[in-house]
């Protein structure tokens, strides 16, 4: 599987990004896809995350502003983001899981649920 992360780049506080993730080499569909990001000096953390038969979570601190949607009949998962602040700069990776067969959405949490991931895109939020 492969993911292709782009969109990022640099904005001021206040705006509005979105960030897209190409994925290729199995069934869309049939993916568990979600977003990390990873702050300068910090670990990787979730962002958010769309089940292949429905469902979405996001962290708390981008709940309400940011959206993660999936279309997959373009294979791409896009992450809109609104109402940015400077705490939203990191690199922002998409990942996916392959096994579909789990009950509890919140495992789609934690970093390793995810088997695949993409190369990042950088986010910048001047204040």
């Amino acid at each position: 599987v492969q993911l292709q992360a782009s969109g990022g780049g640099l904005v001021q506080a206040g705006d509005s990004l979105t960030l897209s993730c190409a994925v290729s080499g199995r069934t869309f569909s049939t993916l568990e896809v979600g977003w990390f990001r990873q702050a300068p000096g910090k670990e990787r953390v979730f962002v958010a995350a769309a089940r292949s038969r429905g469902g979405i979570i996001y962290a708390d601190s981008v709940n309400g502003r940011f959206t993660i949607s999936r279309d997959n009949a373009k294979n791409t998962v896009a992450l809109h983001m609104a109402s940015l602040n400077p705490e939203d700069t990191a690199i922002y990776y998409c990942a996916v899981r392959t096994n579909s067969k789990f009950l509890n959405n919140d495992i789609l949490r934690y970093r390793t649920s995810y088997n695949h991931w993409g190369q990042g895109t950088q986010v910048t939020v001047s204040s």
